[in-house]
């Protein structure tokens, strides 16, 4: 999730907690910003630390891309309090009291669930405005200047 405009770059789909699920989604968000050579410098990746994020092979792919890790210390809930809360609606509105019939079915409705969280769910932190949009606001006025 980008701290700024509360996009959701990356994401993966499994049904494991291994390092390749948070890779996955790491590659992800740097596709979905125009791929490693477009990445602007001074990114941050925080996270909690959990084992996937502290894998070598998870470190040596942000050390190669020029992101940063971050980790807050073990036990304060307040530093990952945007992920804390993403993940709290998210399960709310998608996952609690679903039964998806198939794996495809589930993977189909977070798929959507996230499309929308990024191209219509409004954010009071953004001003009352979509991810998408807030995005697309802050690149005309960087024009602008």
């Amino acid at each position: 999730m980008d701290a700024c405009s509360r996009r959701l770059l990356g994401w993966s789909i499994t049904d494991h907690l291994r390092t390749e699920l948070c890779l996955d989604a790491l590659l992800a968000a740097v596709a979905a910003r125009g791929g490693r050579r477009n990445l602007p410098a001074g990114i941050v990746f925080h996270s909690d630390h959990g084992t996937q994020y502290t894998a070598g092979e998870f470190r040596a792919a942000c050390r190669s891309l020029g992101i940063t890790q971050s980790m807050g210390t073990v036990g304060d809930s307040y530093d990952n309090a945007m992920a804390e809360s993403f993940f709290s609606g998210f399960k709310r509105e998608v996952i609690d009291g679903e039964h998806f019939a198939t794996r495809a079915d589930a993977r189909n409705e977070i798929f959507t669930w996230l499309n929308w969280y990024n191209q219509t769910r409004l954010h009071s932190s953004i001003g009352n405005s979509p991810p998408a949009e807030y995005e697309q606001h802050l690149a005309q006025q960087s024009l602008v200047a």
